[in-house]
C-alpha cells in the first residue's frame, strides 16, 4: 500500500486501520493492549549503527536510524552474560544465568519455567517465534516439540545456524526439516510481514519474537548487493584495534557490515508493513541483539568478554500511541533480565514471581527516574571462542553509566572511566590514583552480588553443580 492510498484507507477508516476497524466492529476499545514485535539479531553490536556514530555505516542504515529517531534508546543496555545461550534465556525467563542455568551454549531450557511466551498467550495474545531458537539443547538441528516450545504457537525455528544461504528450519508440529528461501533473514522477513498483516485483519492482540541469525560470522554469507556496499580497505577501524589485529579486522568488518546493511532493509521492510496494516501506533517495535561482537578490538575476536563491544547492544523501543513521536536517549543501565518484565509491565500484563529482572516500563513511559545504578556483567564459566587457553577466565562485574569495573577470581583486574575513555584503552585497576574509585565500585558489585546470592565460584562448581558433560575447551559437546 503506497502513502497514498494508506492515506486515504486510513481516513476512511477514521484512523485506525485493519486492526481498529474490526476491534471497533467488535464493541471491544481499539486496540485496549499493545502487540509486540521483538527483532533482534546475533552479535550485533551497540556501536555498529549509523546513529550511533559508526563512519563505516553512516548513510547505510537509514531505516535504524529512523527507528532510533523514534524510540526510547536505551544507550546501556548490557547483555549481562555476552553470550547466546545465556542471553537469550534471561530473555526468555526474566532471571539470571545462576538460577535459570544455561551459562553454557546449548544447554536445555527447562520447560517447566515460567516464560516470556507462556505469559503472553495466557494473556490471550498470539504468540509466534521465527528464527534462531538457541535454548533447546538437544542439538542444532534437531526437530523442537510443542513443550519446548515455551509458550510459543506460530513457530518456524532452527534450534541453530548460520548457513544463511542454506537454512533449514521447522514449523509448527511437523518433523520434516524446511528451507528459508534464498538469505534466511530476507525469507523469515517476509513470514513475518505475512503474519502480521494476518493479525491487522483478524485484530487479535500479538506477541511475535523475529531472531535473525546475522550479522554473527561466517560473514562470506552476505548477500552480495550488501557485500558490493563495504571494502576491507576502506573499513575504518576503532582506535583500540592493534595494528597486529588490523587486517583481519577490516576483512572480517566489511562483511559484518554487509550483514547489518542487508538486515537494516529488513528492518524497513518490517516499519513498512506496521505502517501499510495500521498495526504501527499500538506495536511495541523493539530492537535489540543477544551481545556484541569485539572484531579485533583489544586484539579480541567473539564474545564473552567484559569490554563494550562485547556487552552493549542496541536497544531501541517504539510505541507511538504511549511514547509520541520523537525518540529520546535514556543513558539508565539496562540488562537482559530486565526486559521479560519491562516488556510485561508496558503490556498491562503482571510479572511473574519468578522473574528476578525488574520492570522499568514507568521510567520508559517517563513516569519515574531513572534510577539503576548498574547492571551486573559476568562470565561463569568461559567456554569456546574464549576458552582457558584463550585467557578465558570467570568474572563478576558492573557496567554503570561511566564506569566498567571487573574482578577475576584473583580480585580486580579491570577499571575503565568509559566517559574519558571510550575505546577502553586504559585500565585503571590497581592504581593509587584510581584507589578510591575502585573501592566505591568493588563495595557495588559486591552489593550487587550479595542481593542474588551470588558467591562467584569456579567453572568447575558450577558445571558440576549443573550436572554438564563439557570437553577440553568448556564446551558442552554437539551431537
Amino acid at each position: 500500500m503506497d502513502a497514498v492510498r494508506r492515506r486515504d484507507f486510513m481516513a476512511m477508516t477514521g484512523g485506525l486501520g485493519f486492526a481498529g476497524l474490526l476491534s471497533s466492529a467488535l464493541g471491544a476499545p481499539a486496540a485496549a493492549r499493545p502487540n509486540l514485535l521483538f527483532v533482534f539479531a546475533d552479535q550485533w553490536r551497540a556501536q555498529a549503527a549509523g546513529y550511533a556514530g559508526d563512519p563505516n555505516l553512516m548513510g547505510k542504515t537509514p531505516h535504524l536510524d529512523r527507528l532510533a529517531g523514534e524510540s526510547v534508546n536505551l544507550v546501556n543496555a548490557v547483555s549481562n552474560m555476552p553470550v547466546c545461550t545465556p542471553y537469550r534465556a534471561s530473555l526468555m525467563t526474566g532471571q539470571y544465568a545462576q538460577t535459570h542455568g544455561l551459562f553454557l551454549n546449548d544447554a536445555p531450557l527447562n520447560p517447566e519455567l515460567m516464560t516470556i511466551g507462556k505469559v503472553y498467550r495466557q494473556a490471550g495474545y498470539e504468540t509466534g517465534y521465527v528464527g534462531k531458537w538457541h535454548l533447546d539443547g538437544h542439538g542444532r538441528t534437531a526437530f523442537i516439540p510443542e513443550e519446548r516450545r515455551h509458550g510459543f504457537d506460530y513457530w518456524k525455528v532452527l534450534e541453530c545456524s548460520h548457513k544463511y544461504s542454506q537454512s533449514p528450519y521447522y514449523e509448527g508440529d511437523d518433523p520434516e526439516k524446511k528451507w528459508w528461501k534464498g538469505y534466511d533473514a530476507f525469507a523469515q522477513t517476509r513470514d513475518v510481514r505475512d503474519v502480521l498483516s494476518e493479525r491487522a485483519r483478524d485484530g487479535k492482540a500479538f506477541a511475535l519474537f523475529l531472531s535473525w541469525g546475522p550479522p554473527h560470522n561466517p560473514y562470506r554469507f552476505a548477500p552480495e548487493k550488501f557485500a558490493a556496499m563495504f571494502s576491507p580497505q576502506s573499513v575504518q577501524l576503532r582506535p583500540n584495534v592493534p595494528a597486529a589485529a588490523a587486517d583481519r579486522a577490516r576483512r572480517d568488518l566489511a562483511g559484518y557490515y554487509a550483514h547489518i546493511a542487508a538486515l537494516d532493509q529488513c528492518l524497513g521492510d518490517l516499519m513498512a508493513t506496521l505502517d501499510e496494516t495500521g498495526l504501527r501506533d499500538n506495536t511495541l517495535l523493539v530492537f535489540t541483539s543477544d551481545h556484541g561482537n569485539m572484531l579485533g578490538s583489544q586484539r579480541a575476536n567473539g564474545k564473552q568478554v567484559p569490554f563494550d563491544e562485547s556487552i552493549r547492544v542496541p536497544f531501541l523501543v517504539r510505541w507511538p500511541k504511549a511514547f509520541g513521536e520523537a525518540g529520546r536517549r535514556l543513558d539508565m543501565p539496562f540488562g537482559a533480565p530486565d526486559i521479560m518484565p519491562t516488556l510485561l509491565g508496558l503490556s498491562g500484563l503482571e510479572v511473574p514471581g519468578t522473574v528476578e529482572g525488574t520492570d522499568y516500563s514507568d521510567v520508559l513511559r517517563g513516569r519515574a527516574a531513572p534510577e539503576n545504578d548498574a547492571v551486573v556483567i559476568e562470565c561463569m564459566a568461559p567456554f569456546g571462542e574464549w576458552h582457558r587457553g584463550r585467557g578465558g577466565r570467570e568474572y563478576r562485574g558492573v557496567r554503570t553509566r561511566r564506569y566498567t569495573y571487573v574482578r577475576d577470581l584473583t580480585g580486580p583486574w579491570l577499571l575503565f572511566d568509559n566517559q574519558k575513555d571510550p575505546y577502553q584503552q586504559t585500565n585503571l585497576a590497581g592504581r593509587p590514583e584510581s584507589a578510591l574509585l575502585q573501592e566505591k565500585l568493588d563495595r557495588l558489585l559486591m552489593q550487587k552480588l550479595q542481593m542474588r546470592g551470588d558467591v562467584f565460584l569456579t567453572a568447575e562448581e558450577y558445571i558440576r553443580q549443573w550436572g554438564y558433560q563439557v570437553d577440553r575447551n568448556g564446551t558442552i559437546p554437539l551431537d
